[in-house]
């Protein structure tokens, strides 16, 4: 079985490393590169790789927060973690990564790394973060394409159905995290005010006191109002203040 790998890492140093290493190992053939988390999921959505050798330390999203939404592709990646810091190890492990290797990677390792994946079990697939480390951006899937959205374009998130609506400064999108996942998640950042809603603190404009009692959340950039419900209008205004 050959496989298709892409490499990814911010210094083309390391990724000419990991290319010449590839092309020396029978059955296996480059699906790509990248410089970057951001570019390494636009990457990984047109080429489809069987595995990603991922560098965890890189500038901007980093690979941990990448391994994250490699996932969420229709047919996500095996991902290998790269690092030139021992200290990364057990970030990885908690990651639950398929593979790491520690940089200057030797081909012996590589090697072994790549042949344990040729038949790889579902929980080799799966990749999360760390506990309790927030992301960056969340991601929509548009097609067959990823489309980052910065969290902090975000302006709410309104649960409807199966589906998330993620309002953003530059439009809405669908995204599959549920509201409770993200409520744990973004704790400083967002606030819920109502049942099917989340609200970002930055993004609200002034809260409004409408004629029957009730409030109602005005946000920035044209982003609408939503309306509070009584059960969470005290801690919304606990919160606001």
């Amino acid at each position: 079985m050959s496989l298709r790998v892409l490499v990814v890492d911010d210094e083309p140093p390391a990724r000419e490393r990991l290319k010449q290493l590839l092309a020396e190992l029978p059955d296996t053939e480059l699906a790509g590169e990248a410089g970057s988390g951001e570019e390494a999921l636009a990457v990984a959505a047109e080429a489809r790789p069987d595995v990603v050798l991922l560098d965890i330390r890189m500038p901007g999203m980093g690979g941990l927060e990448a391994a994250r939404h490699l996932a969420s592709l229709t047919d996500p990646p095996a991902v290998v973690f790269t690092t030139a810091y021992e200290q990364h190890a057990l970030e990885a492990f908690d990651a639950q990564a398929s593979g790491y290797l520690l940089k200057p990677i030797r081909r012996e390792r590589l090697a072994s790394a790549l042949e344990r994946l040729r038949r790889p079990t579902r929980a080799q697939r799966t990749v999360t973060t760390e506990p309790g480390k927030a992301r960056t951006h969340v991601t929509a899937r548009v097609r067959d394409q990823l489309k980052l959205i910065p969290v902090r374009d975000v302006l709410c998130f309104v649960a409807e159905q199966k589906y998330t609506t993620v309002r953003h400064v530059a439009g809405e999108d669908l995204i599959e995290d549920s509201l409770r996942s993200l409520e744990r998640e973004f704790p400083d950042e967002f606030i819920r005010v109502h049942r099917n809603a989340l609200v970002a603190i930055e993004k609200i404009e002034s809260l409004d006191r409408e004629p029957d009692g009730r409030y109602a959340v005005r946000l920035r950039h044209g982003g609408g109002t939503l309306q509070v419900s009584r059960r969470l209008a005290a801690e919304v205004l606990r919160r606001l203040r």
